[in-house]
């Protein structure tokens, strides 16, 4: 069987990634979710800056903050690509032989310890679920091209071999993982005024879902209750826990702060003040992510009250800011 490549000239050595990707990002990978859709969207000469006002309405749910996605449906009405989950019934190998041969992109959760672009952390030390998105196959030479956190890559090989369970055969032990089709045969390219006119009825929407009450105060009551079991339980025990909650705050805010950036640049100047607020707030969670990682190693006491409350009434102004920006008189 020759390649399969449903977007072709992808290469990891010459991808360029979005700018929502660059080193200047306050956080360079978001989650391995709303990462790969960056990217996507980005290889198919999209904006994805435009599906970005879902964060606002990311909460603190106790034991983590919402781990944030993009609303398939918005991604049909902003582009005109269709998602329906893929209904696994059989080795993914071949379905991803059936639906990448005929244009269709298969997104799917995966073993990082099989993802050499996770070397350093995961990559043949751990097993730890992921989200990849398949683009181009190569069953013959066990070639895969994927789009995976903020970056286009390539795994060979055992690592192929291996993600999708060549060698296993048919078990009633094994769960198959969750995976969607992504169609884009009826995607739309709107004009960029048109789209940013599509997004900003989506941030009105968005911003009526935010939380009714400060999640960042929420926040900082648990980790104050949170921080000495944390440190009982060590950096590793930290690191997931951190990915939860300081990480997903953390990008959430800096995906908002870069959508009020790129409003502004529609006629909406007034966006510029919200988005300064939540660029604090992203820059705040960098800062206790490495505060508390340290106080975790060390055993020593943080007192991150204070970044909490300047945190907290970012929030609060940010919030006020955007909700008169939306609803002013145009």
């Amino acid at each position: 069987m020759s390649r399969l490549e449903v977007i072709p000239g992808l290469y990891p050595d010459t991808y360029q990634r979005h700018s929502l990707h660059s080193p200047e990002a306050v956080w360079t990978e978001k989650n391995c979710y709303g990462d790969l859709w960056i990217e996507l969207l980005h290889a198919l000469k999209q904006e994805p800056l435009a599906m970005l006002p879902f964060t606002l309405a990311v909460d603190f749910e106790g034991d983590q903050w919402t781990f944030f996605k993009p609303s398939l449906e918005e991604l049909r009405t902003l582009y005109g690509i269709d998602v329906q989950e893929l209904t696994v019934w059989r080795p993914l190998i071949e379905h991803a032989i059936e639906h990448l041969g005929a244009g269709k992109l298969i997104s799917t959760e995966a073993d990082a310890f099989w993802l050499p672009d996770t070397a350093g952390t995961d990559y043949r030390t751990k097993h730890t679920k992921t989200t990849i998105l398949l683009n181009s196959l190569d069953v013959e030479a066990r070639h895969l091209g994927y789009f995976h956190n903020a970056g286009y890559f390539e795994l060979s090989g055992e690592d192929f071999t291996q993600l999708f369970r060549l060698d296993a055969g048919p078990s009633p032990e094994f769960l198959p993982l969750f995976a969607e089709l992504v169609r884009i045969d009826r995607m739309s390219h709107a004009a960029p005024a048109d789209l940013a006119g599509q997004a900003w009825g989506l941030l009105k929407r968005h911003l009526d879902r935010r939380p009714t009450t400060n999640p960042i105060q929420r926040f900082g009551e648990r980790f104050r209750q949170e921080l000495p079991h944390l440190q009982a339980g060590g950096l590793a025990h930290y690191h997931a826990w951190a990915f939860a909650s300081i990480r997903q705050a953390g990008a959430a805010f800096d995906l908002m702060a870069a959508h009020c950036r790129w409003q502004a640049g529609f006629g909406h100047a007034e966006l510029a003040a919200p988005s300064a607020c939540f660029d604090a707030i992203a820059q705040g969670h960098k800062a206790l992510i490495l505060k508390a990682a340290r106080a975790v190693n060390s055993g020593r006491p943080l007192d991150a009250s204070p970044q909490f409350a300047e945190m907290s009434q970012f929030w609060e102004q940010g919030m006020a800011l955007l909700e008169q920006a939306v609803n002013a008189p145009r």
